[in-house]
């Protein structure tokens, strides 16, 4: 027995693997994620080095440079680019598409471990951002008080519980590669030095500098083994408090010992600050949080956002937590104008079957094949790591217009065979649905498989195109395949059902066992039932597009008259056809230099930035 007989002998198998299908799409609809478009920029790993009070040209020299010739020769490194800036090294490691990143950043690492860089410098850290993007969400913590600017105390304090509690709290959230904080001020010990009790002492801020260093560390003091024990000695000597400071040593000379606090004041104090963050004229500090390069833009905020939550709930009264931008709003405002688009075309083009075809059954039959196909097109792109963004909802509002082709041609020839066999007793409209989608089998294959060979090996091109392209071929690729498959077997099902029963002939011939009849009784009633309410649905919509249907009809006609007065002229006069067609495709070629080349057309988020 055919897939097409079979579908029609067991119209409640094919109702119940339509209902899964339909189950598992809505399912993986939810686990889909939202991009704005495809990932289009290489896997990154940034590597940033700190280097205070460093210029530009000695941070190249001794930090930049020797990254470079260590982490160059990385295996799947696509680029690499550097930023020396003052008091910080960028080093931007851009690889190939499909490189497994965690493996990547252990041999950076590994690479890492080899650099010799000088002792004042801590490890370089590895973040897997790209520090020429912007931060995907900006927030600012204010002080709850419009009464009075913040004085100096305040915003220091308000900076340390950013830096403390806040940062902590968002760090660990998945997807988040850095969460830097700036505004406010900084903490700093100051150390103001008394340059003529310094100079009495022969001694410069330099050398005062170097012993400060040197006395504000932890050194390994060997090893003591004591009766078959070996014990580690360690020499504790890292500053705790602003005490522990004044009183370092500093010279000492006969006896006689000086302290830090001898030839220095020494308080808690702040960095002078190079930026300023207002927000509705209210000082504030700056959170800035970066994803990771493959991570998902709205998926990141919205844990984000979560997160965010449970530190305001958990502020103190005189601070508030305000988001100030955030990516994804932008993101989810474009994907809902496509969903919303792709809806009102596929009802658009529900509307202009019927008003061809003028069956509410047919067009409802046809219609049945949009949204199953769409749900079944959302599970592959579950399996496929595919992001709803505007490429891949391009490619499913491209394939709603193609879905109703299939459907179109196989009920079309049901009909055909239906309508002859009117004067036929023992032709039953299940065999009218058989011998129909049977003949134009060939057909539907073809054509279908026509379309996919123009949009899948788009899936296969290489390089940035590649990326842009793919989820919109597989898109249309996995809709197209559903509606190939829906049109074999729903399709003929729907069109073999008794319009006044509802149950379709062939499968009441079928003897069924009492047990068997017994089990499918409820599946049976519920196929009865949706055959009852596809009936009365039908007629109420017969009846409110009666009207248009008439406008409609009207319209076509005048259209058709005129169409059949200019094919008559073009067959007529086939030279001057062919000159115009001619000088059409002249002109069209003409224009394509003048026409702007871009890789993706300009996007408004909606916002603008004074610099």
């Amino acid at each position: 027995m055919s897939v097409i007989a079979t579908a029609i002998a067991r119209p409640v198998t094919v109702a119940m693997a339509t209902l899964a299908v339909a189950l598992f799409g809505g399912l993986s609809l939810d686990r889909l994620g939202l991009n704005l478009l495809p990932e289009l920029a290489y896997p990154t790993l940034t590597v940033r080095s700190d280097f205070e009070g460093a210029a530009p040209a000695e941070v190249e020299e001794q930090i930049t440079r020797r990254l470079e010739e260590r982490v160059g020769v990385i295996n799947g490194l696509r680029r690499m680019h550097s930023i020396s800036a003052a008091e910080r090294s960028d080093v931007v490691l851009e690889f190939a598409w499909g490189t497994d990143m965690t493996n990547a950043a252990v041999e950076v690492r590994e690479k890492l471990d080899l650099v010799e860089l000088p002792l004042d410098i801590e490890r370089p850290t590895i973040l897997r951002l790209n520090p020429n993007l912007d931060p995907i969400v900006r927030a600012a913590i204010v002080l709850n008080d419009p009464e009075a600017e913040a004085p100096v105390a305040q915003l220091q304090e308000l900076r340390r519980f950013a830096e403390d509690v806040v940062k902590k709290r968002l760090d660990p959230v998945l997807g988040v590669a850095a969460v830097l904080v700036s505004g406010g001020f900084e903490d700093e010990i100051a150390v103001n030095v008394d340059q003529e009790r310094l100079a009495q002492l022969n001694m410069n801020v330099q050398l005062l500098g170097q012993r400060l260093q040197a006395a504000n560390v932890n050194l390994s003091g060997g090893r003591l083994t004591d009766r078959g024990q070996e014990f580690l000695v360690r020499t504790m000597n890292e500053f705790e408090s602003v005490g522990d400071i004044a009183d370092t040593i500093v010279f000492q000379q006969e006896g006689s010992v000086l302290r830090l606090k001898d030839v220095a004041e020494v308080y808690e104090s702040h960095k002078e600050r190079d930026s300023i963050m207002r927000v509705d004229g209210l000082e504030a500090i700056e959170i800035a949080m970066y994803k990771e390069g493959d991570a998902n833009t709205v998926a990141v905020a919205a844990a984000i956002d979560e997160r965010m939550g449970e530190i305001a709930e958990e502020l103190p009264g005189i601070y508030e937590l305000v988001k100030i931008y955030d990516q994804a709003e932008f993101i989810s405002a474009a994907i809902d104008e496509v969903r919303s688009a792709a809806i009102i075309g596929a009802i658009f083009a529900v509307i202009v079957l019927y008003l061809f075809l003028k069956d509410v059954r047919s067009t409802l039959i046809v219609t049945a094949s949009i949204p199953i196909s769409v749900l079944a097109t959302f599970v592959l792109m579950d399996v496929f790591d595919i992001t709803l963004n505007i490429m891949s909802l391009g490619g499913i509002a491209l394939a709603v217009g193609m879905l109703m082709d299939n459907a179109i041609v196989v009920l079309e020839n049901v009909a055909r065979h239906r309508d002859g066999g009117r004067n036929d007793p023992r032709r039953t409209i299940a065999d009218a649905a058989r011998l129909g989608t049977s003949e134009v089998g060939g057909a539907v294959l073809a054509s279908t498989l026509t379309t996919i060979a123009v949009f899948l090996p788009l899936a296969f091109v290489e390089g940035i195109a590649g990326q842009l392209f793919r989820d919109q071929a597989l898109t249309v690729t996995f809709a197209l395949v559903a509606s190939l498959i829906l049109a074999f077997t729903l399709i003929p099902m729907l069109a073999a059902i008794e319009p006044r029963t509802g149950v379709s002939s062939a499968a009441s011939a079928v003897a069924q066992p009492g047990w068997r009849r017994i089990a499918s009784a409820p599946f049976r009633s519920a196929v009865r039932g949706l055959a009852l309410t596809w009936r009365w649905s039908s007629r109420v919509l017969a009846l409110v597009l009666g009207p248009v249907e008439w406008v409609f009809d009207r319209g076509y006609e005048r259209v058709f008259r005129g169409y059949d007065v200019l094919l008559r002229a073009a067959l007529r006069f086939r030279a001057l056809t062919l000159v115009v067609a001619l000088a059409a495709l002249a002109g069209a070629v003409a224009l394509v230099p003048s026409l702007p080349v871009e890789l993706i057309p300009p996007l408004s988020q909606g916002e603008f930035r004074v610099d």
